[in-house]
């Protein structure tokens, strides 16, 4: 899990990034971003709908997965920025994490997280 300071607080912010921010998409994610000025560290959010999973326990853990592939990208000094990361596609649950890495850290460098 990231830290406190990290993670959104509310759905304001949420609604936000998705009706004002830009996309990027690959073959598991797509990535919806926005500067945010008024902060001085990033935030960042993982959804996983319904449609992909059914059951709990498998959307958290994609979401537990994506998580730990975006924490060390949190912690190093790159610009204010809100995004989420929106797991579309079930093949993300069985994937291995070196495939998930391979297909976050590009969007991640489009984006602006170095």
């Amino acid at each position: 899990m990231i830290s406190q300071k990290h993670r959104f607080h509310g759905h304001a912010s949420l609604k936000y990034v998705f009706a004002n921010g830009h996309g990027v998409r690959s073959r598991f994610f797509t990535i919806k971003y926005v500067e945010n000025l008024n902060r001085h560290n990033s935030r960042a959010s993982v959804v996983v709908s319904k449609k992909v999973y059914k059951s709990a326990v498998k959307r958290n853990r994609i979401r537990r997965r994506v998580y730990e592939i975006i924490r060390p990208f949190l912690k190093k000094n790159s610009p204010a920025l809100d995004f989420v990361v929106s797991v579309y596609s079930p093949e993300a649950l069985t994937a291995s994490h070196d495939e998930l890495t391979i297909q976050l850290l590009p969007m991640f460098e489009q984006i602006g997280l170095k």
